[in-house]
């Protein structure tokens, strides 16, 4: 897949605000500080397209990405952060449950989560969540380039028995390198096009 147009278009926080549904749409989704940002920006091939932050809990609101004209990427609410409210936690999964609920052109879900780290609880329950409304999910283990490639097996192993997928399906994934990136690429093509 090669990007040649990625554009901002809108941040929203109801179903009235997204854009039309007219083309197909991969939502990416993640625990706070787990590289969303990051991720994206690497993956479009754009410096400061998603904002990124030392601080959690940076994207706040359901941001849609024009891509080639052909796609949107979206980019969720990062979840479990444990320094917001309750009630802004809430707030996040229910704009999420209205996404997933309501989005017709919803293709599939990036799922992102620390190859450093087993998988929380608030993983499992996005994990389940997608598995309820029955989109494919693309599991990918950010931040590969920390653990030494002899070793990323082995994480990869604990990540897919929590979550329970096949190891084989997730993607490794750096964006300080370019590990995983055509994988990523070749992936997210497939589904956009499934």
């Amino acid at each position: 897949m090669i990007i040649r147009k990625a554009e901002y278009i809108i941040s929203t926080v109801k179903y009235s605000q997204y854009p039309p549904p007219i083309v197909p749409e991969i939502a990416v989704a993640g625990r706070s500080n787990v590289g969303k940002s990051s991720l994206i920006n690497k993956f479009l091939g754009r410096r400061n397209l998603a904002k990124t932050g030392q601080t959690p809990g940076k994207t706040q609101t359901i941001n849609f990405f024009n891509i080639n004209d052909q796609w949107y990427l979206v980019d969720l609410p990062g979840y479990g952060y444990a320094k917001v409210p309750k009630t802004t936690k809430a707030r996040w999964r229910r704009m999420m449950e209205e996404y997933f609920a309501r989005r017709k052109t919803l293709r599939g879900v990036v799922l992102l989560v620390d190859i450093r780290h087993k998988p929380t609880e608030d993983d499992r329950i996005m994990m389940d969540m997608l598995r309820t409304y029955g989109y494919p999910v693309l599991v990918v283990a950010t931040k590969a380039d920390k653990i030494a490639r002899s070793q990323r097996g082995k994480y990869l192993k604990e990540i897919a028995g929590t979550l329970e997928i096949d190891v084989d399906v997730i993607i490794a994934f750096s964006s300080k390198d370019q590990t995983g990136y055509k994988e990523l690429h070749e992936a997210v093509e497939a589904i956009v096009q499934g």
